[in-house]
Parts: structure tokens; C-alpha cells; sequence
């Protein structure tokens, strides 16, 4: 039976934070639009900042999607299932908002994702909890977690931030989603540090 929670604390937390991968879901307002879902990982890419917020890096060399959809509605919902251990699914329904490489947030922001810092990011989600529940996950099969890929960092890391910027503009799924909505704000602005 699932349960609802007031806040993230406690084993709620321990249990978000020793995931190795979640999935973003997002949508656009237009009924016909597309609802968009990605799985996201890299270890220590997503942080609990506090009892009602979580944030996580975004990462170039995808879609941008979850940028065109926060940018016109905010709605966004985070998850985490148990692939070890428990059976355990977790979910976070918010609102949500990416915070660029230009806003004063991102530099006091990026200190704590520094582990997991590195080329190619394009921003920092943050997403404010409206609700927090749990499921209990048995359907979830039990997999083994091996590692994270390296290529996307490899990847990334080919570029200077200049190229990685030119890279951003250069793809029409950063420009706009596929419901033509504005996505990322371009050009890419530069990192300070």
C-alpha cells in the first residue's frame, strides 16, 4: 500500500540518494503534445537540497525536452525505483525550473553537485516537492548496477566550453521540442568557473 509524506527526510532521503538512476517525466500543456520521460543518472548528479527539494545536473548531448516543458508549466515528476534490495518506488510531484549557467543560483548551486560536475553541463533542474509518495515496487525486477557509462563525459569532454556551446545551438531538438516549443535559452551561456 503506498503512503504519502509531508517531506523527504530520513529513509525517504537515504533511499533517493543511493539510487544510481531516476526518470524525469514532463509534458507540454497541449493535450496533443508529447509527454516526455528520461532516465538520468551519473553518480552524485542528483542532491536532496532540502525537505521539499531535490535538483540534479542537466547535462548536454540530448533533447531538451524537460527544459521546454518546465519553461511552460513548471509541472514535473521525479522517480526512483529499487533495482536492489527492498522493493521500493518512490515519486516526486512538483514544480520545477532550470537554473542556467547565468543566474546567480547556478554558481551557489554547483558547489554541491562538485563529484559529479564537469563538461557539458547545460544547467541545474530544481524541482520543488507539491507531493512525496512511495509504492511498494514489486513488479520491479532486480537488476545489478555495474557502473556509470563513461561516453557522455567523454563525449563532453572533447569540447571546449565555446565548442560545447556551438554544439547546443547547432541541434534543433535544443532549440525547440518536438511540440515546437521554446527549450533551451540560446546561446548557451558561459560558464564562470
Amino acid at each position: 500500500m503506498g503512503k504519502t509524506y509531508d517531506v523527504i527526510d530520513g529513509r525517504l532521503r537515504e533511499f533517493i540518494e543511493a539510487q544510481p538512476v531516476f526518470f524525469v517525466a514532463t509534458a507540454p500543456l497541449a493535450q496533443d503534445g508529447h509527454v516526455n520521460l528520461s532516465p538520468k543518472g551519473h553518480n552524485g548528479s542528483l542532491k536532496v537540497l532540502d525537505e521539499l527539494t531535490v535538483a540534479y545536473l542537466d547535462f548536454g548531448g540530448s533533447g531538451a525536452e524537460t527544459h521546454a516543458h518546465l519553461r511552460e508549466n513548471g509541472r514535473v515528476t521525479l522517480m526512483w525505483c529499487a533495482f536492489t534490495g527492498p522493493p521500493n518506488i518512490v515519486r516526486v510531484h512538483g514544480t520545477g525550473e532550470a537554473v542556467y549557467r547565468d543566474d546567480p543560483r547556478f554558481e551557489e548551486l554547483i558547489p554541491r553537485f562538485a563529484e559529479a560536475d564537469g563538461p557539458g553541463v547545460r544547467g541545474i533542474i530544481v524541482v520543488r516537492a507539491k507531493r512525496i509518495s512511495d509504492t511498494c515496487g514489486f513488479g520491479v525486477p532486480l537488476m545489478e548496477y555495474q557502473e556509470d557509462r563513461p561516453l557522455l563525459r567523454q563525449f563532453l569532454g572533447r569540447k571546449s566550453d565555446d565548442e560545447f556551446a556551438q554544439y547546443c545551438e547547432s541541434k534543433e531538438y535544443n532549440v525547440k521540442s518536438i511540440d515546437g516549443l521554446p527549450a533551451l535559452p540560446l546561446p548557451l551561456p558561459p560558464r564562470s568557473s
